[in-house]
């Protein structure tokens, strides 16, 4: 599916967690094993009620519903942190089609990643798989008010590329990333999961693919021309 707008692509930003890295699965894993422990009885389709949170909203969503009296909510957050970086390094694969979609645009201009992860993480993840020196610049939305569907944290780092956002391309995974860039006028790919893709919000997206590997340079190309 491919719409177009009629503006021209100079820049692009990439989502982190789900999209370029396959860890969703792995926050899950965390999440389950350190609020298991605290006594909450979080279900499967309960843990996705809070995918695309920020950390400190998922520990204190929880906490309201399940109250425990220690740890502290800043010490299980920093746990939280620390078991999904382990499991990255320990268990953590790229996406088909991650590297290619990175090299593809950067040919074509400056690339960017933005992502609702805390930037110590984010740095700990592209490290691990020699990601980092493929970003002119990584933005976390951790520094911003709000995080996704709010755009802040893409505005931003189309600031720090000196792009004009509507010249923005966006690469995401999730519902609330399609929205965030699209509340900041920028061109869309989304890559949702098979479980995701019936969700009205990518009907906003320029283009769906289901995998990252399905990306066309000739596409690229139209949108950069």
């Amino acid at each position: 599916m491919c719409k177009s707008n009629g503006v021209t692509v100079r820049a692009t930003l990439f989502d982190m967690d789900g999209l370029l890295i396959d860890s969703e699965v792995l926050w899950h894993k965390a999440e389950l094993e350190i609020f298991g422990r605290l006594g909450v009885p979080i279900s499967d389709e309960e843990d996705r009620s809070t995918k695309g949170m920020f950390v400190v909203e998922v520990v204190h969503h929880w906490q309201a519903k399940y109250p425990w009296s220690t740890p502290s909510p800043e010490a299980v957050v920093d746990e939280v942190l620390e078991r999904v970086g382990q499991l990255v390094e320990s268990e953590g694969v790229l996406l088909p089609g991650a590297v290619r979609a990175i090299d593809l645009t950067s040919e074509r201009g400056p690339v960017g990643l933005a992502s609702s992860t805390p930037l110590k993480l984010i740095y700990r993840c592209l490290d691990h798989f020699g990601l980092r020196d493929r970003f002119a610049i990584v933005q976390s939305a951790e520094f911003e008010p709000f995080g996704k569907p709010h755009p802040g944290v893409f505005l931003s780092a189309a600031a720090s590329l000196h792009v004009d956002p509507r010249d923005c391309l966006v690469f995401e995974d999730s519902a609330a990333g399609v929205l965030a860039a699209k509340a900041g006028r920028m061109k869309v790919v989304a890559v949702p999961t098979s479980h995701d893709r019936s969700l009205a919000e990518f009907a906003l997206a320029d283009l769906v693919l289901s995998s990252l590997e399905d990306l066309r340079p000739q596409w690229l190309d139209e949108q950069f021309a």
